[in-house]
C-alpha cells in the first residue's frame, strides 16, 4: 500500500507526514487490495482540511474533515474513514464475495462562467454494470450527492442522487 501525501498551504514536515502514514495505514487492515492513497493537507482562512481518498476494488473510499487543528482533522477522517467501512463491510463482503460489486468514482462538477456554459475539467472513468443499491453504496462512500451509473437491469446509464428529505431519487433515460 502506498500512500501519498501533498500539502495545499502548508509544509508536510517528516513527522507529520509519519503521523498520517501511520493513521492512514490504519484503515488498511480492513482490505487486502488497497490501491495508492491520496491524503490531501490543505491550510484555508485557519481552517486545516484533510481528504483521503483511497482506491478499493473499482471503488473509491473518500472521507474529508476540516477542524483548526491538523492532527485533529487527520485523526476525525480516519475515525470517518473507519465508520464508513464497518457500515457497508457486510455488504461489501456480500457483493465482493459474490463477484457482483462492480463500483467506479463519479463524475467531476461543470462551472457556470458569467453568461456562458464553460466546461473546466473533464474527468474519464469506466462504467461498469451494477445495481441501483450497489450505485447508492458508492455513491455514499465517497461521500458525494449523485453518482452516474450503468444499471445492470437497463443496460442504460442513470444518476443516483441524494433527495433532500433524506431519500434517494433515480433519473433514468427516456427516449
Amino acid at each position: 500500500m502506498a500512500i501519498t501525501v501533498r500539502g495545499k498551504n502548508i509544509d508536510i514536515t517528516p513527522p507529520l507526514k509519519d503521523y498520517v502514514e501511520k493513521r492512514v495505514g490504519k484503515i488498511a487492515k480492513y482490505f487486502e487490495n488497497l490501491g495508492e492513497i491520496t491524503v490531501v493537507l490543505t491550510v484555508a482562512k485557519g481552517r486545516h482540511i484533510v481528504e483521503v481518498t483511497a482506491p478499493l476494488n473499482g471503488m473509491l473510499l473518500r472521507g474529508e474533515e476540516s477542524t483548526t487543528d491538523m492532527y485533529t482533522s487527520i485523526d476525525l477522517v480516519i475515525e470517518k474513514l473507519e465508520r464508513q467501512i464497518e457500515k457497508y463491510k457486510t455488504k461489501l463482503a456480500r457483493k465482493l464475495k459474490t463477484g457482483t460489486f462492480k463500483g467506479e468514482p463519479g463524475p467531476a462538477p461543470r462551472d457556470l462562467d458569467d453568461e456562458e456554459f464553460r466546461v473546466v475539467k473533464t474527468k474519464r472513468f469506466a462504467i461498469k454494470p451494477m445495481t441501483t443499491e450497489e450505485a447508492i453504496m458508492q455513491m455514499n462512500l465517497i461521500n458525494h450527492d449523485f453518482y452516474v451509473f450503468s444499471n445492470a437491469d437497463t443496460e442504460e446509464v442513470n444518476v443516483i442522487y441524494r433527495r433532500k428529505d433524506g431519500g434517494y431519487g433515480l433519473i433514468e433515460p427516456e427516449f
